[in-house]
C-alpha cells in the first residue's frame, strides 16, 4: 500500500467510514472506482420553441442523484444543452456557448460509440455549439467537479445520437457517464482507467 493510501485508509478507519478504506489501491493513484458505468437512453428538448417544463440540458453528475436532465430555467448547473442553430441544425452546447463560462466541453468522435474505451484529456470545444445529426458520436467533459478526496476533476461521458425530431424539437441519445472521480474509462462496468 502506498504512503498516501495508508494515510487515507487509517484516516477513514478513525472516522468510521470503513466502506471507503478499500478505495485506495489503483495504479492511477485514485481511489478505486465503485460506480458501475451503464448506458442510458434519454431525450432533451430544444432550449427555444419547446415548453419551458421540458428538460433542455444534461448534468453528468446528476445521474448519481437520478436527475441528469435539467430545465435551464431552474438550474444553471449542467454540462451541455440542446438547441437548433440559426441554420436550423441541431446543436449540442457546452456551458461556454450559453454564457456560463468555458467549463464543460464537447468533442466529435470519429469512431463508433462502442469503440471509445477512454476519454481524451484535450481537444474539447468549449465556446461554441457542436452540430450533430443522427448517428453522431460525442465525448463530453463536465465542468470541474469536487471529489470526496479533496481534488477537483472532470467527469467524462460518451453519447450517440439516436434520433432528432425537428417537429417536436427533440434529440434522443444513448449516453454512458463515468461518475468515478478522476476516471476516464468509457466502457460498461467498473472502470480501471
Amino acid at each position: 500500500m502506498s504512503r498516501r493510501c495508508s494515510w487515507f485508509a487509517s484516516r477513514v478507519a478513525v472516522t468510521g467510514l470503513v466502506v471507503l478504506a478499500a478505495a485506495c489501491s489503483t495504479t492511477t493513484g485514485l481511489p478505486a472506482a465503485g460506480i458501475t458505468n451503464v448506458v442510458d437512453t434519454t431525450s432533451l428538448f430544444a432550449l427555444f420553441g419547446t415548453p419551458i417544463a421540458t428538460p433542455s440540458a444534461y448534468d453528468l453528475n446528476g445521474r448519481l442523484t437520478g436527475h441528469p436532465l435539467v430545465r435551464t430555467d431552474q438550474a444553471s448547473a449542467f454540462d451541455f444543452a440542446f438547441n437548433f442553430d440559426s441554420l436550423r441544425r441541431p446543436v449540442l452546447l457546452p456551458t461556454g456557448a450559453v454564457g456560463l463560462g468555458q467549463s464543460s466541453g464537447l468533442q466529435q468522435a470519429s469512431v463508433p460509440f462502442d469503440s471509445i474505451k477512454v476519454a481524451p484529456t484535450g481537444g474539447y470545444v468549449l465556446d461554441r455549439g457542436l452540430v450533430v445529426d443522427s448517428g453522431a458520436v460525442v465525448i463530453v467533459r463536465s465542468r470541474p467537479t469536487g471529489c470526496l478526496f479533496g481534488v477537483t476533476v472532470f467527469t467524462y461521458a460518451k453519447l450517440v445520437v439516436v434520433a432528432i425530431d425537428t417537429t417536436v424539437r427533440r434529440i434522443d441519445f444513448r449516453i454512458l457517464v463515468d461518475q468515478n472521480c478522476g476516471y476516464r474509462g468509457l466502457e460498461p462496468g467498473i472502470p480501471t482507467q
